[in-house]
């Protein structure tokens, strides 16, 4: 059995509903009584719960893995200022010079293979956590 009921809509949301109906090719009355079943149905509340509760799990693993690749680029820098710092002797004002030069041939070296590592989507935090297959690419943690 069906029953009439009469309703003010704003003139946009009929027009939407105009549109999907030519679009579709039904009746604007199916594309109404589509939206009122979903919205008053009770596996509509929890679908979208689910949904989110899977993007905010999803989300949370992304976090995680960004703060534990943070603390290993911090630990790194660390280490690496302090090996710097305890190993590298002072340097005698007539060897400044060439000492620059040679910092600056070290520096352009290393930004080149930076360069060629992020180009090949290889990430050292990835082998240092094992995240990665023997053809040196990574594999999907999800």
């Amino acid at each position: 059995m069906r029953d009439r009921l009469n309703l003010s809509l704003p003139a946009e949301l009929i027009g939407r509903i105009n549109d999907i109906a030519d679009r579709k090719r039904v009746t604007r009355s199916a594309i109404v009584e589509a939206a009122v079943e979903s919205f008053l149905s009770p596996d509509h509340a929890d679908m979208q719960e689910a949904a989110l509760t899977r993007r905010l799990d999803r989300l949370s693993r992304h976090v995680a893995r960004l703060e534990r690749d943070q603390r290993i680029t911090t630990e790194t820098l660390a280490l690496f200022v302090r090996f710097w710092l305890t190993i590298t002797p002072p340097v005698a004002p007539e060897q400044q010079a060439a000492a620059q030069a040679k910092g600056r041939e070290r520096f352009d070296g290393f930004v080149e293979t930076l360069g060629k590592r992020v180009q090949k989507g290889r990430w050292f935090a990835d082998e240092l956590t094992g995240d990665h297959d023997l053809n040196g690419g990574t594999q999907p943690t999800d």
